[in-house]
């Protein structure tokens, strides 16, 4: 066990709230302190890179570990890159069109949609947040010109989601996100892989991780993390792997964990 910690965090819900879409002022110094003291900071998200431009523009950390493992990046230097094979994802978009599933498909260059509209309004809410934050691909669903790592679904009355998902589920893990939302991740890839191999690149145990999150889709890094932080509002199916729950995100919740913790000594909430 190293005096170096490894701190990962999940993105909305964790770090940025989901009221203001902003990092509070605390989490930002908490954060600071941390690096100075010599300590490790990582965004751990389900986001890929290009939809993680916005927290970059908040918060300073030392690496990125993007769309649920897929693609991990330490400074400059791209340690992880895995992307869907070309014909494997053009039968997933044809796919989604025979089972009339509404998707998101995430990669490197973006998010791409399919060129009409849904009629879905959380999925066209999600097409305009996405777009404001400049990380909606000008190519659509539709055109095969590129690649990409890991998507999302969207399912109403008129999807076939168990048969879309019969064709799926050997090759990818399909995460309820909740409200007819999924996310599917190729199988060998979660948060928990992406923690791994950034330990081992800085030669660290996992007893000197340290993992933030709130939602579903950290479950593999709580069941495989031990020390784990859970933001005062999550999802209930993490609490039994939760070795602290903090505050909210609005209530300092991540510079509290850090001060209970003993990573910091500092305290910049009230």
């Amino acid at each position: 066990m190293s005096s170096r910690k490894a701190l990962f965090f999940d993105v909305d819900g964790t770090l940025l709230s989901e009221i203001t879409r902003q990092v509070p002022e605390s989490a930002v110094k908490a954060v600071e302190t941390a690096r100075r003291q010599g300590h490790l900071v990582f965004i751990n998200s389900g986001r890929v890179s290009k939809l993680l431009d916005p927290i970059r523009k908040l918060i300073q950390v030392d690496g990125y570990l993007c769309g649920c493992g897929t693609y991990i990046v330490l400074g400059d230097q791209e340690l992880y890159a895995r992307k869907i094979p070309h014909e494997q994802g053009i039968a997933i978009k044809q796919a989604l069109k025979v089972h009339k599933i509404q998707g998101i498909l995430e990669g490197k260059g973006g998010c791409h949609f399919f060129k009409d509209l849904s009629g879905i309004p959380r999925l066209e809410q999600m097409r305009e947040n996405i777009g404001k934050e400049g990380a909606v691909s000008p190519y659509f669903i539709e055109d095969d010109n590129y690649d990409f790592d890991k998507f999302c679904c969207v399912t109403d009355k008129s999807s076939d989601k168990e048969g879309f998902f019969q064709t799926i589920q050997e090759d990818f893990q399909i995460i309820d996100r909740g409200n007819d939302f999924w996310e599917c991740v190729p199988k060998g890839h979660s948060k928990a892989t992406a923690i791994q191999m950034v330990l081992d690149h800085y030669g660290l145990s996992l007893e000197d991780a340290y993992v933030f999150g709130d939602s579903t889709n950290d479950l593999p890094m709580f069941t495989y993390a031990k020390h784990t932080v859970l933001m005062g509002h999550h999802d209930k199916e993490l609490e039994p792997y939760a070795s602290l729950i903090t505050r909210t995100v609005e209530e300092d919740g991540v510079a509290y964990a850090m001060k209970a913790l003993g990573i910091i000594n500092e305290v910049f909430y009230s």
